[in-house]
């Protein structure tokens, strides 16, 4: 998830520089509000009835308690979260931005002190110096179960303080790493430490909680300190990581590439609730994880993709998650289109 944040903005102060700030509300309204508002009573409704399809199969059609009040507490974003999230984002740097061109008029300041500092930090040290403030968000979170890692902000219309400092700060990283997008070329240059990174840390981290999920909530301490800190640096070398092997391998122009990207939006909007039916349907038959989990995938997979071609990609939802609707011509494999990817 730091990784799409990072990624979102970067695009993000991209697509403000080339269309204002009117453009950019506008286009952020159609491709991320909307389709929020949209698709959201759907999700929820498909979620809500698989969990009753699974309850009632598991009690013999039981009662069950009703579920909590619908509050700005308790308000059920799903996975749409997400969506949710890059909106408070958007606004909170359109406000910035003012600000600082009010400060800032002539760009003098950016230029002499911004860019270093940013530069800087992107550097060879970036994973630990990345790491360092979402390490403290994660230790002073309270009631943290550290084998989530970064609390997911899906319950209630404010998110929780560890999200916004992880997520705020890929974000607003990748906002500024826009103003020098060299900074990739030595992401790239020397993209072998930060996946080191990331694989160490992330093996630490589970040698300490194991493969099970840990439901309950740890104590402040060392553990927690030193969990919090292997955790984030497995986010930062894996994010500048991957980013550095995209960029040095997966540069070129790829149709497969453009194709699975276009789809990469509408698979993210259904791909819970489908693959929540699918376990469900599964669940009665005692078969091992490796043949039931491979098979979900698959079957999910297969029915995202030809849903995408034949619903989406050519519709108007197509033209609203992706900017655009290709022509018809346009098939899986074929010319690579060269509108962005959704973000």
């Amino acid at each position: 998830m730091s990784l799409f944040f990072l990624l979102a903005g970067f695009f993000a102060r991209m697509l403000l520089e080339r269309r204002g700030v009117g453009g950019f509300i506008l286009d952020r309204a159609k491709r991320i509000a909307l389709p929020l508002v949209s698709f959201w009573p759907l999700v929820f409704g498909v979620i809500v009835a698989v969990l009753i399809w699974t309850a009632v199969r598991a009690n013999g059609g039981a009662d069950s308690p009703p579920p909590p009040p619908m509050t700005a507490q308790t308000f059920p974003l799903t996975h749409l979260w997400f969506l949710y999230v890059l909106l408070i984002f958007y606004a909170v740097a359109l406000v910035l931005r003012g600000l600082v061109s009010l400060i800032d008029r002539g760009g003098a300041m950016r230029t002499r002190f911004v860019d270093p500092v940013v530069k800087w930090i992107a550097g060879p040290y970036a994973p630990l110096l990345l790491a360092a403030p979402v390490c403290a968000a994660l230790y002073f979170q309270p009631n943290w179960m550290m084998w989530f890692g970064v609390p997911t902000p899906d319950t209630g219309l404010v998110p929780n303080n560890a999200a916004l400092v992880a997520y705020g700060l890929a974000f607003g990283f990748g906002w500024l790493v826009n103003r020098q997008i060299d900074i990739l070329r030595g992401w790239s240059i020397r993209w072998r430490p930060n996946p080191i990174i990331g694989v160490a840390s992330a093996a630490t981290c589970l040698s300490m909680v194991g493969a099970g999920p840990l439901l309950t909530p740890v104590e402040p301490g060392t553990e927690k300190l030193i969990y919090a800190a292997f955790y984030a640096l497995a986010v930062w070398g894996w994010t500048l990581g991957l980013i550095g092997v995209a960029m040095r391998y997966l540069s070129s122009q790829s149709p497969v590439r453009r194709y699975l990207a276009d789809a990469s939006y509408w698979i993210y909007i259904v791909h819970l609730p489908l693959v929540l039916a699918l376990q469900a349907a599964l669940a009665p038959y005692a078969w091992p994880w490796f043949v039931k989990y491979p098979l979900i995938l698959a079957v999910a997979f297969a029915i995202m993709l030809a849903s995408y071609q034949v619903m989406v990609r050519h519709s108007f939802i197509g033209a609203m998650l992706n900017g655009r609707t290709p022509s018809k011509s346009d098939k899986p494999g074929g010319e690579a289109s060269t509108a962005p990817a959704p973000t």
